[in-house]
Order: C-alpha cells, then structure tokens, then sequence
C-alpha cells in the first residue's frame, strides 16, 4: 500500500521537530524542508522514512528540488524578529511557496498562524495574517490553525515566563500583563495540526485554537508561580513605554532584544479564540494551563526537552547558515592552542559533550558568568540560552552564547562559533589526536578595537583555558 507523501517546511523549528516524530509514527513519507540540512540530525528518526531537501524559500528557483508528488503540505515558516522587514521576506516566502504548491498534486496545505481576531493587530500577526491569505489562493484545501501562546518545554513563551517568575520575587510590570489571552499545550498544537491532515471538514476553512482558559499575562505568571509553590507579588504600572518594556523582558529573561521587541507589540492585542467546531470535529479535548505548564515541568525534569526556540537563530539575532559559516581560519587571526593527554578518553569525551548550560565550563565559571553579563548589557545574548540537551550536542544547537558548527563524537571533534558581541570573530575547538586533547581558541580581530580586545583579555587565557583543559582531560567523573 503507497505511503502517503507529506512536505514539512520548518523542520528545524520548534514545531517542525516535534511534529515530525508525529507524522513518522502515523505512517507516513516525510519530506523535510529546511534551509541547512548541516542543521538537521537524522539520528533521532527512521530514515527510511525521511527525505531532506535543502530549500530556501526566498529563492524561488531552489524549490525546484523539491517532489510533485506530494499529498499534504505543513507551512510553518516563520521570520519574527530575525530582521526588521522580516514581514516582506514572510510575504515573499509565502509567494513563491504558493507558485511551487500549484504545480504539485498536494491534496491540502495547512498552516499555523496566530490569533487574529482585532483590527488592530501588531506588525508580527499582520504578517501572519498576510501569509495565511497568500496561501489560501492556492489550487488545493487550505486549512489555517491560529494558536495564541504555546506552552511547552523548550517554548519561547514558557521560557520567558519561567525566566521572570523563577528570578523576581517581586515584578514592576508595565500595563499589557492585564492583556487577555487563551493559551494553549504544545501536545494540543500537535494534536489539531495531525488531525487535521487530510479531514474533509476542515478544508478551506481557519480555526482558533486554544485551552478553555482564558487568563490575562499577570494570571499566567502567578499560575505558574502557584505550580511551582513560589510567592510572588505582580504590580503593574501605566508608565512603561514599549520599549522600557521590550529592555524589561530582554535583561530579565533569555529573550533576544528582537523578539523582546515583537513580543511586546504582540502582547498589547488580546488573542481570544472565536467559537469552532473545530474540538468535535478533531475529538480534541484541550488541557488547561496549568496541566501544560505541569507536562512541560515533566519534561525538563527528564531531560527529554524535544526542541527549544533558543536552537533557532531567533536567539541570538545572527542570521547565517552552518554550511556557510567560516571555518576555523588560519590566516590574520590570533590563537590561544593548548594540548594534554587524557587520563580517560571515554570520561573527557562525556565531559565535552556537557559543556556549557548547568553543567558550566568547568573552570572559572565566575568569569564566563561576567562576560555573558558584559555581553548582555552590550545587546548580545549572555550565557542565558543554556542549552536544550545536556547529554547530546547537534551541528546548529545554542551553547550559551555559542553556536555549534562542527560536532561528531565518533572522532571527538566539537568546534564553536562565538555569538557574543565582539570586535571580530572568535571559535573555540576540541580535537581528540592520538589520546590527547587539542583545545584551540581563535579570535579573528576586526580592526585596531579586535585587536585591543584581544590583547586586553589575554591575561585570563592562562588561568581560564589551562583551568578548562585539566578539568577535561581528568579522571574525574561527572555526577
């Protein structure tokens, strides 16, 4: 029996992943579309199953490479605050999507946007609703899904609540946190996109989605403070403009300035699901808020976090792809090389694959915590973004403020790319050679200011990386 055939777009995003497994356990052909396949790790999935098509949706002659033959369609694409007219580069995206979907034999195209229901939208669900226009023009069924705030481990939305009630006990907030909302369970979003697919009666036709709760963002806050047993006191003043607000949400939680930016705009507009049929006709059940904040406390508590927004480039403001990444250059660069034999290769290698997030850099982690400090305050991303996986590390994960371009384990081989704010480039290297341990930092300066930073911080190297390289090349264990 033929295997119906389902393209993906956005398979690398924090839906995209998750809705991927889905797809491949209800027995069908997968088609991933993703602008880096150097991202993307088969590991996890059957790959019998899996196709994966390298695709840039502003390019409309690379859609060429992907299948005629499809049956279903997921567009979850999405530009927010990666660029200041990252509501043109959506509606281009959208457009060519359209022109190549025209030529297929896809049956139906859904699509996951935002709550739209005000005429007064901010800029992020304009663009939403623009999309979702420019694809129902197409020759096939269309079926849109408007989600407000999704909860889930790993969701932007539930990390920067996490952020705020976990660190102030006591929060001077601006007048939006009385703004209404409906939010909605990550496995709930999963449930309408899969049931969805190829159900007659959801054809050309948008639903809201949502929990039955509707709750302002002054509730969620103390919601989630009453799951987790904290007191804490809320008070909200008029006087907050949208950017004090915007450098409120940026320096308290692990948000990027950006998306700090769109979310405030977002955050003045209720986002209320109209009345649907849409829970009978998918015999969908919708958990409450708290039951999601609790499922998502679960799945961090197991270290099971499936996938996270800080992966994305969203989090750091840098927009480039892995493949395109500088490789550790060897010319006009200054570099810091140390090398020492393991005691234990398998015990450094568990070492290596850790570092960074909880586990820390081993040595001197006062001094990495002061620089991700100094970062944020310069607008970087600081050491907040942790990591999604303490135990595995994939080509395109946030490592603090790093960026994995290189990891294979089978050779013992890790190479991160700075996105801290810096007069220059810098990468940081691990290589295993002949049971030794080769740790190389390289900072390629950018004029005169490069190369003052660099000679400014060298006094730390010694104590810094001579620290790092002892405590992985130990015995030690990690409990």
């Amino acid at each position: 029996m033929k295997r119906n055939k389902i393209l993906l777009t956005g398979a690398n995003g924090y839906i995209g992943k998750r809705l991927l497994e889905v797809l491949i356990n209800m027995n069908f052909d997968v088609v991933c579309c993703v602008r880096d396949t150097m991202r993307f790790n088969l590991n996890d999935f059957e790959r019998k199953h899996i196709e994966v098509v390298e695709v840039d949706l502003l390019n409309r002659e690379s859609l060429d490479k992907l299948p005629v033959d499809i049956d279903g369609a997921y567009y979850l694409v999405h530009s927010m605050s990666s660029n200041h007219n990252f509501d043109e580069l959506e509606r281009i995206c959208a457009l060519n999507f359209v022109s190549y979907l025209n030529q297929t034999t896809v049956e139906q195209v859904i699509y996951l946007s935002g709550i739209v229901n005000s005429s007064d939208l901010s800029k992020h669900l304009d663009s939403r609703k623009n999309v979702e226009d420019i694809l129902a023009k197409g020759t096939y069924n269309f079926t849109c899904l408007r989600a407000g705030i999704i909860i889930g481990s790993g969701s932007a939305s539930f990390e920067i609540i996490r952020d705020l009630v976990e660190k102030l006990p006591v929060m001077i907030t601006p007048k939006w946190l009385r703004t209404r909302c409906q939010p909605i369970g990550i496995s709930d979003v999963l449930q309408y996109l899969s049931k969805s697919l190829f159900e007659p009666q959801t054809y050309n036709k948008h639903y809201d989605i949502g929990s039955t709760d509707i709750l302002t963002y002054k509730e969620m806050l103390l919601g989630y403070a009453e799951v987790r047993k904290l007191k804490r006191y809320i008070y909200t003043v008029p006087v907050m403009t949208p950017r004090i607000s915007s450098y409120w949400l940026y320096f308290v939680t692990s948000t990027s300035y950006r998306l700090a930016v769109s979310l405030v705009d977002s955050m003045k507009t209720e986002v209320i699901c109209s009345p649907s049929d849409i829970n009978s006709i998918l015999s969908i059940q919708p958990i409450g808020y708290k039951e999601a904040l609790e499922r998502a406390f679960s799945k961090i508590s197991s270290k099971r976090i499936a996938s996270s927004w800080k992966d994305s480039f969203t989090s750091s403001g840098f927009n480039f792809e892995i493949s395109e990444t500088p490789r550790v250059p060897e010319f006009g660069c200054f570099r810091d090389k140390r090398i020492k034999e393991m005691k234990d290769k398998k015990v450094t290698m568990d070492k290596l694959w850790r570092i960074g997030g909880e586990t820390g850099w081993y040595h001197a982690d006062f001094l990495w915590e002061l620089r991700g400090f100094i970062d944020k305050l310069s607008g970087g991303v600081g050491l907040r973004r942790g990591r999604t996986n303490i135990h595995t590390i994939n080509t395109g994960d946030a490592i603090d403020f790093w960026r994995v371009i290189h990891s294979d384990k089978n050779i013992g081989h890790l190479t991160l790319y700075a996105e801290m704010k810096l007069p220059g480039e810098a990468w940081l290297e691990f290589k295993i050679v002949n049971n030794r341990l080769v740790q190389t930092a390289t900072f390629r300066p950018l004029g005169v200011y490069g190369r003052m930073y660099w000679y400014a911080v060298l006094p730390f190297h010694s104590y810094i990386f001579d620290g790092m390289l002892n405590k992985l090349t130990s015995s030690q264990i990690l409990l």
